[in-house]
């Protein structure tokens, strides 16, 4: 491969510890002397040659990067189409790389950002262009395909157990008098790892959460229904965790919006206000609901020790794949053992990540759907262990960086997308 810059680029919903793969990615480059540029706001910023100088950043300040969430260098979701379809882009974002002798191409993101790199890696070679074009892992979601687990989604997991176990205890000592029922919806489209993470909190068999709804599982209204009731005549009151990606039994997202976004994802607008409006309904309960929305994916505070190592991992190994030459690969996360656990990194081919989704074993779920097996407790504990607190300041506030994130001159004509 020929000698040139790193450009580094990130995409989708962000994380707790996508920063942390960032940081990776810098501190590997410039222990190799390889000069990293940023892409401001994803494949955006480099479509529109929009670049960040991250050499201008010092030392302490990509340390403090690790522990910073959300995306230090703005993030999009912008999805490339074929060649044929969209070769305008495709020639464009070539121009700015070889404007700039960039010849490292790391995007980091979930599904379709694995589907970007792979195609950029193609597109790169059918025009011309020596590019090695590699994904680094990371959504919230945890549904990639080939690696064990998906950088972001520990932290995640971590936040949802303990906050379904503190908003828990919160319930129990107001039932008598007040709340019965508390619902609380996550994130989760497809693949139901989030919400099956707030089953970790669950010691005993009465403990909450009672009911989990998955989007694996169709939705039976009369059967949620009668296990609410019969959990808070049992309990006392109730515990509900309901993926936003819940179905009814025809297909349709319990809470659909009707409108999509830019991937083409339908927008999802309320699972949880609907189990509770249901539940208020039906039931004549007092409900309380809860949507942790950003809450969940940006709670830096409380991030899993592993998701950090592995955020870490996986952002510097893609660093070591680009300068090797490989085109058109990932790093991923394999599992050795659950007890101990341990772990390694090793590389996956993108064909075999872009556009698949992984989701939750039927050997996961309870036989009644409500709730997570001993086996899927033993794939999730290890991923929530640990803490990797930030500093905190003398404010009582977490310090976390701003970057300068100085422009790299222009050297083309704008670009309109």
């Amino acid at each position: 491969m020929a000698s040139g810059k790193l450009l580094y680029a990130q995409s989708g919903g962000v994380t707790a510890v996508i920063n942390t793969s960032a940081a990776a990615v810098i501190d590997t480059a410039r222990r190799h002397k390889v000069k990293v540029y940023a892409a401001r706001n994803g494949i955006i910023g480099a479509l529109r040659e929009d670049l960040i100088d991250t050499s201008r950043e010092s030392a302490s300040a990509i340390r403090a990067l690790a522990h910073t969430p959300g995306g230090a260098f703005g993030s999009c979701r912008f999805k490339l189409k074929s060649l044929d379809a969209d070769r305008a882009h495709y020639e464009r974002l070539i121009d700015v790389l070889r404007a700039h002798d960039i010849r490292y191409l790391l995007y980091n993101g979930g599904n379709d950002s694995a589907d970007t790199s792979l195609k950029i890696a193609q597109v790169s070679r059918e025009l011309g262009y020596e590019l090695a074009c590699i994904g680094v892992p990371k959504t919230v979601d945890n549904d990639l395909a080939v690696t064990d687990c998906c950088p972001g989604f520990g932290s995640v997991a971590k936040y949802t157990a303990v906050s379904v176990l503190e908003a828990s205890l919160d319930v129990a000592s107001m039932a008598q008098s007040s709340t019965k029922v508390f619902v609380m919806e996550v994130m989760g489209r497809h693949a139901g790892w989030i919400a099956a993470a707030a089953g970790l909190a669950q010691r005993h068999p009465d403990d909450a959460p009672h009911v989990i709804l998955f989007p694996e599982r169709p939705f039976d209204q009369a059967d949620f229904l009668a296990r609410v009731k019969a959990t808070v005549a049992r309990v006392g009151w109730c515990t509900v965790v309901v993926s936003e990606g819940v179905k009814h039994p025809d297909g349709r997202f319990l809470a659909e919006a009707g409108s999509r976004d830019s991937f083409g994802h339908a927008q999802l607008g309320g699972a949880g206000a609907t189990i509770a409006e249901m539940v208020k309904r039906e039931l004549k309960l007092k409900v309380h609901w809860a949507l942790p929305d950003y809450l969940q994916r940006s709670a830096r505070h409380i991030a899993s020790k592993t998701d950090h190592e592995h955020a870490w991992a996986v952002g510097a190994r893609a660093v070591e794949l680009a300068l090797d030459g490989h085109v058109g690969r990932m790093p991923v996360i394999k599992r050795l053992s659950d007890a101990p656990y341990r772990w390694k990194i090793e590389v996956a081919d993108l064909t075999k990540v872009a556009n698949r989704e992984k989701m939750l074993p039927k050997s996961y779920l309870t036989r009644d759907g409500y709730g997570i097996t001993a086996a899927c407790r033993r794939y999730l504990e290890p991923l929530i262990r640990g803490e990797a607190p930030p500093p905190f300041a003398g404010d009582g506030l977490p310090t976390y960086v701003t970057l300068k994130n100085a422009a790299v001159a222009r050297k083309l004509p704008d670009y309109a997308i």
